[in-house]
């Protein structure tokens, strides 16, 4: 790892919490995290032992972490990484058109949190806890009061959005619900002059297809790695 010769966006997660989510963050000068109650995502500013001696103390014991590294991690001491996959970053490589107003629409807010976590705990769209909403702007549309599909803004950094949380009720998928959320999230992040990006694994080919045909382009590829303390 040598953070400072890389792009933005291959540090997604220290980029987040050094610039845009300072205020989301635990953690010092070389390690740090979102607030577990925000998301589970850590990073450390190098490979070393200092670094990884201060992501240690930010883990209570049997609590787990996630960090994307774009190579894999040798043998932490004190800590144990498992890869659990591998995520492709997508960059929308173009605007969105004007015209998508919609409507149905709703924004959401901490007076959702309670339907916004059932229905990520129903489609499992990646890790989502009571508060992750606070990380930007969340929308989604209700039938009949019933929250059915959302979407939101989590990653914030310098220049570009990441668009997150994209999910859809088991009883309404293939009426394009996810395609109309995400261009509303990349008109409003475009409008801020930021650009939108996301991650998606790499084994789901679904979404993968659906982002391209958005017009989201893959622009790198990370191991997704599981981190905890070593028992004892």
């Amino acid at each position: 790892m040598n953070y400072p010769s890389r792009h933005i966006l291959d540090t997604p997660i220290w980029s987040a919490l050094t610039t845009r989510h300072g205020h989301l963050r635990q953690g010092g000068s070389f390690a740090r995290r979102y607030r577990p109650d925000i998301a589970p995502f850590a990073d450390v500013v190098s490979d070393t032992a200092m670094a990884w001696h201060e992501l240690h103390g930010l883990l209570q014991p049997g609590e787990q972490a996630r960090l994307m590294t774009l190579d894999p991690i040798e043998p932490v001491q004190g800590l144990q990484a498992d890869q659990v996959g591998i995520l492709h970053q997508m960059v929308a490589a173009s605007r969105v058109p004007d015209s998508t107003h919609d409507p149905a629409v709703l924004r959401l807010s901490h007076l959702d949190a309670q339907d916004m976590l059932d229905l990520a705990t129903m489609t499992k769209p990646g890790p989502f806890s009571r508060r992750t909403h606070e990380t930007g702007n969340y929308i989604g549309i209700r039938e009949r009061g019933q929250l059915i599909a959302m979407a939101g803004e989590r990653m914030h950094i310098d220049g570009y959005v990441e668009i997150s949380a994209v999910c859809v009720h088991n009883e309404h998928r293939g009426k394009g619900f996810a395609v109309r959320l995400v261009n509303v999230l990349r008109r409003d992040i475009e409008a801020r002059g930021d650009t939108a990006f996301l991650h998606v694994r790499s084994d789901n080919q679904a979404a993968i297809g659906l982002y391209e045909r958005l017009g989201f382009e893959l622009r790198q590829a990370f191991h997704l790695i599981r981190i905890e303390r070593n028992p004892g």
